[in-house]
């Protein structure tokens, strides 16, 4: 492997942070554990992890040939990731009041519809795009990547968010309470801003 662990454990922190800030497939969850229990919601959470399979494979090979070719490229990269983890923070804290958007197409009942939601959540949810194809580049050098090393991520990417969403279901009463109220939300959504804004200042430093 060419990766270090220090990188793969920054990674790791960046992936949990991203799970923590809330979106499309947090409140898929609730609905779905509210109506259907834990059984209406783990499908959603495995669809989920589908796409965030295929959200790295495609930043890894979508953006190989053009670190091939522009030796400077994975430079910039890192500086676009510090760019965007900062940009995502103070966006974070300064609407730190806004509810999270509600969407009726993600919580169809019956667990294929669960599945298909959670995949569409993911491949369809602008923050994933951009933390993959944005900022996964900036964490590690595409020009020396490995076979190993992909598989490292790959595991990292899928493990994290997915049992993140698993407990998740289990505890959706709890969220419930605590997304219903306003001042907790802000809570979250501050920590999750400073927590955004300390990563960017860490890749910085790389």
């Amino acid at each position: 492997m060419t990766i270090t662990p220090d990188g793969l454990l920054l990674y790791c922190g960046a992936l949990v942070i991203l799970f923590l800030t809330p979106g499309p497939v947090w409140v898929a969850i609730i609905a779905r554990g509210l109506t259907g229990g834990f059984s209406g919601a783990w499908p959603l959470a495995v669809g989920v992890s589908v796409g965030d399979m295929v959200w790295p494979l495609a930043a890894i090979f979508g953006l190989s040939g053009i670190v091939s070719v522009y030796a400077g490229f994975m430079d910039a990269m890192r500086w676009v990731a510090v760019a965007i983890f900062v940009l995502m923070g103070w966006l974070l804290i300064r609407h730190a009041d806004r509810p999270i958007p509600q969407d009726s197409r993600l919580t169809r009942p019956g667990r294929w519809a669960g599945f298909a939601a959670g995949v569409a959540a993911i491949l369809g949810n602008p923050k994933a795009i951009l933390f993959y194809m944005g900022i996964l580049p900036g964490f590690f050098d595409l020009r020396t990547i490995t076979v190993p090393d992909i598989a490292a991520i790959l595991a990292v990417s899928v493990a994290i968010p997915l049992t993140g969403n698993l407990i998740f279901a289990l505890t959706v009463g709890r969220v419930r309470s605590v997304l219903s109220s306003p001042a907790a939300l802000r809570r979250l959504n501050l920590t999750a801003g400073v927590l955004l804004l300390v990563v960017g200042g860490a890749i910085a430093l790389m």
